[in-house]
C-alpha cells in the first residue's frame, strides 16, 4: 500500500513499513484556510459532495510543456549546452547542495531557488567551472531521526540566472539529475561549504539471456517482398516486433526453460508490462514521451512513482535497469491507494484518481518562493486532508 504524507501531496511509503516522521516539516502544504469553523464545515461538505459528483474530463485543455519548462524561475535565464559525465568508478569530489529533501534520480529535473550567501558564493563559482554538484539521499530512520547519506546523484546545471532585490542576491537554477554515486567521505571547508568524496557508480547492462542462441541464421524468419505485401512503415514496425517475439520464442523452444521465464529479464517486455500500468495509473500517458532506452525508462518511472524516500533510495541503489523495472513492477503491481505516512491507515487518494498535466509524469520536483523544494503530485480527487493558509498564485505553473 502507498502512503503519502499529509502535508506531502507526493510521498508515500513502502508496502508494510516505512518512516513515522511526525516533525516533517519539508512538505506540499495544501493552501485554504476559512475565516471560521462554520464556513470550514461548509466547504468541507460542500467539498465532499463535489467529490462525489465529479466526473474525470476526457480532454485536458492545458499546455502540458509549462510544468518542464519551470517558467515561474523566469523566461531570462542564462542557459548552458552539452553535459558533463564522469568516468564510472571513478572518484570526484564534488560541493554538497545543503538542506535539500528530495532523492535525486538521474534524468529528474531539479529547480532550485537560493538566498543564503554561502549557497549563493557555492553556485556562482560552479558555474564558471563543470557546473556539477552532488545531491545526498538522506533516508530518515525509524526514529525519524536522518541517518548519513551513504548515496547520491550527480546534478548538473543548465540554466542560471542571478539577481538582486531588496540587497539580497539570489540565484535560480535549473539542474538534472545525472550519475549515481557512492558517497566516500564528507568534509566541511572553511567557508561552511561540504565537499564530498564520491565513487561514481557504473550502470550494468546485462546482456539478452537468449544471445548465445541468436547467432543461428536458420532460426530468423523472413517474409517474401512482393508487390501485394509491401507495407507501410506502421505495418513494417508491427512485422518486426512479431518477428522478434516469434524469434525469442523460437530460442526459448532450444533451452529447458519456457519462454516466459526469460521475458521475466527482457528488457523491452519489462519496458512493455510498466507501461501497461503506468496507463492504468494515467490514462492520458502518451508513450512517445517516455524514453525508449532501458536505463533511461527505468529512472523515469523511479522519479515519477509516489513512493518515500526510503523506497526511492532502494530504487536508486540498483545498478541495471533490467532489475529496476522488475522492482518498480512489483510495486505497481502491489500498490493501488495512497495513504498518510502518519496515520497509515487513513486514505488520500487511490492510483485510479492520479492523472498528469506534464510531458514528465504526474509528479515532480518544483520549488516554492521560499526556496523549499517539494515533490507535486496531481490528482483528480483527494479525501482527508488537513487544509492550512489561503490559495497563492506565486510560482503556480497554471497560467492566470
Amino acid at each position: 500500500m502507498l502512503r503519502a504524507d499529509c502535508k506531502h501531496t507526493a510521498m508515500a511509503a513502502e508496502r508494510g513499513g516505512g518512516d513515522n516522521n511526525a516533525n516533517d516539516e519539508m512538505g506540499n502544504q495544501l493552501q485554504l484556510q476559512p475565516e471560521n469553523e462554520e464556513e470550514e464545515e461548509d466547504d468541507m461538505e460542500t467539498e465532499d459532495q463535489d467529490g462525489e459528483d465529479a466526473e474525470k474530463p476526457s480532454i485536458i485543455n492545458f499546455d502540458t510543456s509549462l510544468p518542464t519548462s519551470h517558467a515561474y524561475l523566469g523566461s531570462d535565464m542564462e542557459e548552458f549546452h552539452g553535459r558533463t559525465l564522469h568516468d564510472e568508478d571513478s572518484v570526484q569530489n564534488l560541493p554538497v547542495l545543503p538542506h535539500i529533501a528530495l532523492i535525486l534520480i538521474p534524468g529528474q529535473t531539479l529547480p532550485l531557488q537560493l538566498f543564503r550567501p554561502q549557497e549563493v558564493s557555492m553556485f556562482r563559482n560552479l558555474i564558471s567551472q563543470d557546473r556539477t554538484f552532488a545531491v545526498l539521499a538522506h533516508s530518515p530512520d525509524v526514529s525519524g531521526a536522518e541517518i548519513k547519506a551513504e548515496f547520491g546523484t550527480t546534478a548538473e546545471i543548465y540554466a542560471f540566472r542571478e539577481e538582486q532585490e531588496y540587497g539580497i542576491e539570489t540565484v535560480k537554477i535549473k539542474a538534472v539529475g545525472r550519475q549515481r554515486f557512492r558517497v566516500h567521505e564528507i568534509r566541511t571547508q572553511a567557508d561552511g561549504i561540504r565537499q564530498a568524496k564520491v565513487q561514481i557508480l557504473p550502470e550494468r547492462i546485462l546482456p539478452d539471456p537468449l544471445c548465445a542462441l541468436q547467432f543461428l541464421p536458420r532460426l530468423h524468419i523472413h517474409t517474401p517482398q512482393t508487390k501485394q505485401s509491401q507495407a507501410t512503415p506502421p505495418q513494417d514496425r508491427c512485422s518486426q516486433i512479431y518477428r522478434q517475439v516469434t524469434d525469442k520464442k523460437i530460442h526459448a523452444s532450444m533451452t529447458s526453460w519456457p519462454p516466459w521465464v526469460y521475458a521475466l529479464y527482457d528488457s523491452k517486455a519489462l519496458m512493455s508490462r510498466v507501461k501497461k500500468q503506468l496507463h492504468e495509473w494515467d490514462e492520458n500517458l502518451k508513450d512517445e514521451s517516455l524514453p525508449t532506452n532501458p536505463t533511461d525508462f527505468s529512472y523515469r518511472v523511479a522519479a515519477c512513482l509516489p513512493i518515500d524516500d526510503a523506497l526511492r533510495l532502494q530504487l536508486l541503489k540498483i545498478g541495471s535497469a533490467i532489475q529496476r523495472l522488475r522492482c518498480e513492477l512489483d510495486i505497481m503491481d502491489r500498490c493501488t491507494s495512497l495513504c498518510c505516512k502518519q496515520c497509515q491507515d487513513t486514505e488520500i487518494t487511490s492510483k485510479n484518481e492520479i492523472f498528469s498535466l506534464s510531458l514528465y509524469g504526474p509528479m515532480a520536483a518544483y520549488v516554492n518562493p521560499h526556496g523549499y523544494v517539494h515533490e507535486t503530485l496531481t490528482v483528480y480527487k483527494a479525501n482527508n486532508l488537513n487544509l492550512i493558509g489561503r490559495p497563492s498564485t506565486l510560482h503556480s505553473w497554471f497560467p492566470g
